[in-house]
């Protein structure tokens, strides 16, 4: 019997034979295709692009790899859609094309073909552009196969975002309203999502996790439906209240997954304006109760709360919208219902929902110390006869719980007189206790006319107890590992306020032992119970940051994680290193909010698994992955572009071995697709495309992979360089002097490789610049 490892290796060989032959067919009757566009032989090109088409119709793929062909096969339709458009200036109507389409054998080649049709001729007006679209969207259902009616539709979603009967349009009037593009794009949504979610249950029970995993790759392709209405200009707030989102919520609810069900409400958050998620506060919140009580429904409310409380904050005109929608009641009614909904949702999860509500009402109603009482005494009310609560995670809320009022009135009395105060802190043990009498004090003494100095001691104090750490040091290893285990129990005793001064020394100071121990070449476990080892230094690395962690003091400890990471990688512990990557990872994922800090946490984090070598494919592709994926979901899109190419570096690491030149390129496609959404929007927003400043940057990453021999081909490099040059001379765009010197020092740089007479210089022989 094979061994799961070998299964696994044995199908991804599969995988790729499976796609490479795909794609050799592809090529095939593209070529005989190309021939007949060349002699205008239209029935020939239809022959040759249906069976073109056809190998779209495999089952034998996984998402990833079916993506690859379908972007192959996307690649020829544009050629295709141009030589329609041609047809129909030499005399033939879109008409008779449309209906010649349709005697293609297959249905899913039939309705490819039909899609890129009806995008011509929808453009030439010939017939209305809701008739079209209403034909291709119903059609569409003919293909029930999850994956292959996926990217059928996402093909269609496409081809029609430019060219629906939106207000202002030119489609609109007799090609249609925009309730015909709404209703089009709905519907589109509502097939998609059904796909989506059937995906689940093709095939055998064991492989349901790998399935999933594989839907969540999908998932943008259902999503984007949400973004094209979003960007519709006739979607106003009345038309979003009473037809986009009940539908929306209405398929959200009903298709009882929990996948969908969490990435759907993100959608809807993220996607939509702010004065419209006020507005239908209630009818978003009222769906909450509805999802499935898997559902991580506790981080999509805070994030509604987090986006909603940042609008008051940059609008201070919006809060008598605030009073006048009552959004603190919603918010409140609808953490009960949440609650009561999940009978077994973690009490941390609990109390986490009520932080959020705290933290938005500080931020909207901060002169409403009611509603801040009436929070505490909800959470209260959630806590009736637990006694102390004893879940570290629980803790560690009801300490943020507690400690946001202080943060934000830095009035103690103010806050001691809240009634439900006192009574939260019933319920946290006697050293969390000691830790929220520390705060408290600390409060009083930061606030008082002596703040500067008092400050300004602590401080130098204690830097000189850090620098005094890197004073400790002896010889033998046994003895210097003592010595920081008895100097991390005094320092734990200085509370969490010291902690962040006098911690982080000591991880310094245990993986400057590590390196010896390393060099020293001792055994990993130890020689005996008392001796010191690699696993007992790395254990004492993973215990102090994670006290550091609890302080909270995030950004620093999840430096110190990556720092552990690196030195475990360098000792040859993949497991240990894996682990802190993973603390790591969590850190970020559910500690540190503020854009900035995310688009640094993520260039180290980067950083530090490139130079990490000690990682098995299995457990790199895990980190990768994660890392790829936080990327694109950084909040600014330029910030988005640099981490999506960055993770580029994570795919080439010659001297590891990791080469994969695929995902290399993938990662500067969606760079470049990120980059133009981020000059679109600047388009939209300030009427100019702004400086092609990311577009220079992702040019010189084609350059550097270029050099490496990767896929990346000149005609590429040729086509981007083209493609600035052109966008920089248009008068849309922000003329920056930085760009314009960046631009031809990159250019100059093109020149020099052209002109040194080596193997490089005959690569970019083909390069043209001027």
């Amino acid at each position: 019997m094979q061994a799961p490892e070998q299964e696994a290796v044995t199908s991804a060989e599969e995988q790729e034979k499976w796609l490479a032959d795909a794609m050799a067919l592809v090529q095939h009757h593209a070529f005989y295709m190309h021939r007949a566009l060349d002699a205008n032989n239209i029935r020939d090109v239809l022959k040759f692009s249906a069976q073109m088409l056809s190998e779209l119709r495999t089952s034998k793929l996984s998402p990833q790899k079916y993506y690859e062909l379908y972007m192959r096969t996307f690649d020829e339709l544009r050629q295709l859609e141009v030589f329609f458009r041609e047809e129909g200036k030499r005399g033939r109507t879109n008409a008779d094309i449309y209906e010649l389409v349709q005697h293609a054998g297959n249905i899913l080649p039939r309705l490819y073909l039909l899609c890129t049709v009806g995008s011509v001729y929808i453009k030439s007006k010939e017939a209305p552009a809701k008739d079209v679209l209403k034909d291709l969207v119903e059609m569409s259902r003919g293909v029930q196969h999850p994956i292959r009616g996926l990217f059928l539709r996402s093909y269609l979603s496409q081809i029609s975002r430019d060219k629906l009967p939106d207000v202002g349009s030119p489609y609109e009037g007799e090609g249609g309203n925009v309730m015909d593009a709404v209703e089009f794009v709905l519907q589109n949504f509502t097939e998609m999502n059904k796909l989506w979610v059937r995906m689940q249950h093709q095939g055998p029970v064991r492989d349901k996790e790998k399935r999933e995993k594989e839907r969540s790759e999908l998932r943008d392709l259902v999503g984007k439906n949400l973004h094209v209405l979003s960007q519709l200009e006739g979607v106003d707030l009345e038309m979003y209240r009473d037809v986009v989102l009940p539908r929306v919520l209405e398929q959200v609810v009903n298709c009882k997954d929990e996948l969908a069900q969490y990435y759907l409400m993100d959608c809807i958050i993220q996607v939509f304006p702010d004065d419209f998620h006020l507005q239908t506060l209630e009818t978003l919140l009222g769906a909450c109760p509805q999802l499935q009580p898997t559902v991580d429904i506790k981080t999509v409310m805070s994030q509604l709360m987090e986006r909603l409380s940042k609008y008051a904050a940059a609008s201070p005109d919006v809060l008598y919208e605030f009073q006048q929608v009552d959004a603190f009641s919603k918010f409140s009614q609808s953490v009960v219902e949440v609650i009561e909904a999940q009978p077994d949702m973690p009490l941390v999860g609990a109390v986490s929902l009520h932080v959020s509500l705290l933290t938005f009402v500080l931020r909207v109603y901060v002169d409403r110390l009611d509603y801040v009482d009436l929070v505490l005494g909800a959470c209260v009310k959630k806590l009736e006869g637990k006694g102390k609560v004893k879940d570290s995670k629980a803790t560690k809320q009801l300490v943020a719980l507690l400690s946001a009022p202080l943060e934000k009135y830095k009035d103690v009395v103010v806050v001691l007189k809240l009634s439900n105060y006192a009574r939260v802190m019933e319920h946290l043990d006697y050293e969390t206790n000691k830790v929220m009498a520390v705060v408290l004090i600390q409060s009083v003494l930061s606030n008082s006319t002596m703040i500067t100095v008092d400050e300004e001691d602590f401080q130098e104090e204690q830097n000189l107890v850090a620098r005094l750490v890197h004073m400790l040091v002896n010889d033998d290893p046994e003895q210097m590992f003592q010595i920081l285990t008895t100097a991390r129990k005094h320092f734990a005793q200085g509370g969490p306020r010291r902690l962040q001064y006098t911690l982080p020394p000591l991880v310094f100071e245990a993986l400057k032992l590590v390196r010896s121990l390393q060099a020293q070449d001792l055994p990993e476990e130890g020689e005996g119970s008392g001796s010191v080892s690699l696993k007992k230094v790395f254990q004492f690395l993973h215990q102090t940051v994670e006290a550091l962690a609890m302080i909270p003091a995030a950004e620093l400890s999840l430096r110190l994680y990556l720092q552990c990471a690196e030195a475990a990688g360098d000792c040859g512990l993949e497991p240990v290193a894996y682990e802190f990557f993973t603390q790591a990872f969590v850190l970020y994922e559910e500690e540190i909010s503020d854009s900035k800090a995310q688009v640094t946490a993520l260039q180290l984090i980067i950083g530090t698994l490139q130079r990490t070598r000690v990682f098995g494919v299995e457990n790199r592709d895990t980190l990768t992955h994660k890392a790829t994926g936080y990327s694109a979901k950084l909040l600014k899109k330029p910030d988005q572009c640099r981490a999506v190419y960055a993770c580029s570096h994570l795919f080439w690491v010659e001297d590891s071995g990791t080469t994969d030149g695929e995902r290399v390129l993938l990662c500067l496609k969606r760079a470049l697709r990120i980059a133009n959404a981020a000059q679109q929007m600047s388009s939209a927003t300030r009427g100019t495309s702004g400086p092609m400043t990311l577009f220079v940057e992702i040019l010189n990453k084609y350059l550097y992979y270029f050099e490496k021999g990767t896929m990346i081909q000149s005609t590429v490099i040729q086509g981007l360089l083209e493609l600035i040059v052109t966008d920089m001379q248009s008068e849309s765009t922000t003329h920056d002097p930085e760009v314009d010197a960046f631009l031809a020092s990159t250019v100059r740089y093109i020149q020099f490789q052209k002109q040194k007479g080596d193997s490089i210089a005959e690569r970019y022989a083909s390069i043209q610049v001027q």
